[in-house]
């Protein structure tokens, strides 16, 4: 189900400042090649709340660490709601600010929950399980990953975040909720993590 967040022109502008300042793109397009897909929760345990994150072109200023980076909101292609509805809040080809060092090829998957009052729940996973599929059949798709394992990437050829000190520490969706989507979607050989 379509729910576009605001994508105007400013967010346009901060979108390709992003590309330059972050990651060294001289001039940038906003549009990708997607090539990996990551797995996230929200920690809001409301659809409305977690939509409302997303929303605005630009970062509020409570997000002390990641707004100091950029004043580009973060945001994500997808939205997986509590009882498994799925969400496109922007166009899987344009980029979203949802991973460190690798927004430049990643689709963004996010889920509503997370905390120990919201867990993830089975009509997520079932939903993750479908968006993955349906997504590695549309693209090229080499990598699937939960947000916690984004800084095992960095020194491969996709990282490009130039500042060493901009990481944040991810545990989202979980071990187990990876585990049961890479059991799912085995069938695409996805290319294993680096360690």
């Amino acid at each position: 189900m379509d729910r576009p967040i605001v994508f105007n022109e400013e967010r346009e502008q901060l979108t390709k400042e992003y590309l330059t300042e972050r990651y060294g793109i001289t001039d940038p397009t906003i549009t990708i090649i997607p090539s990996m897909i990551v797995l996230h929760w929200t920690a809001i345990p409301t659809l409305e709340g977690s939509f409302d994150a997303f929303n605005d072109p630009t970062i509020p200023n409570w997000r002390t660490m990641v707004e100091n980076a950029s004043g580009l909101n973060v945001s994500s292609h997808f939205l997986v709601a509590q009882d498994g509805t799925i969400y496109q809040l922007m166009p899987e080809t344009v980029m979203g600010r949802h991973v460190i060092g690798l927004n430049h090829c990643a689709i963004g998957i996010e889920n509503v929950g997370g905390t120990e009052e919201t867990p993830l729940t089975k009509a997520q996973l079932r939903s993750n399980i479908w968006l993955v599929k349906y997504l590695s059949e549309k693209y090229d798709i080499d990598y699937l990953i939960g947000h916690y394992e984004y800084p095992r990437f960095e020194g491969h050829e996709l990282w490009l975040e130039k500042d060493a000190e901009y990481r944040t520490e991810k545990t989202d969706p979980g071990d187990e909720f990876m585990a049961n989507v890479r059991k799912a979607t085995k069938k695409f050989k996805f290319k294993p993590v680096p360690q």
